[in-house]
């Protein structure tokens, strides 16, 4: 059984960091993709960027570039999401999933998908 589970929300203050993580388990092969996603309340999915099992790395929404970077740890089959100069508009359920070896800017084509961790903004 596959399992997806990430960590590392919580509260922090506007300008402040968070490092997400996402570990997953139960794959039968190790080259898989894995995605980061957000969703803040009322608003629509959003694709923050992908890492590929070799490490190539896609970005999706503007607004993180330069603020957010995604890396992995194969060892531990774990992806990290690190935010700095976090903005209050960045509070959103961040979201962690994971596809057979492509990148893809579209929720619905990941196979297992996280219950998602809460990073909340304030001023």
């Amino acid at each position: 059984q596959v399992q997806v589970v990430e960590s590392g929300g919580g509260l922090v203050q506007a300008g402040g960091s968070l490092r997400l993580s996402c570990t997953i388990s139960g794959l039968a092969s190790d080259d898989y993709a894995m995605a980061w996603f957000r969703q803040a309340p009322g608003k629509e999915r959003e694709w923050i960027g992908c890492i590929r099992y070799r490490g190539l790395i896609t970005y999706g929404v503007d607004s993180v570039k330069g603020r957010f970077t995604i890396s992995r740890d194969n060892a531990k089959n774990t992806v990290y999401l690190q935010m700095n100069s976090l903005k209050i508009e960045d509070t959103a359920m961040y979201y962690c999933a994971a596809r057979p070896t492509y990148c893809d800017a579209s929720w619905s084509q990941y196979t297992y998908r996280g219950q998602g961790t809460q990073v909340t903004v304030g001023s």
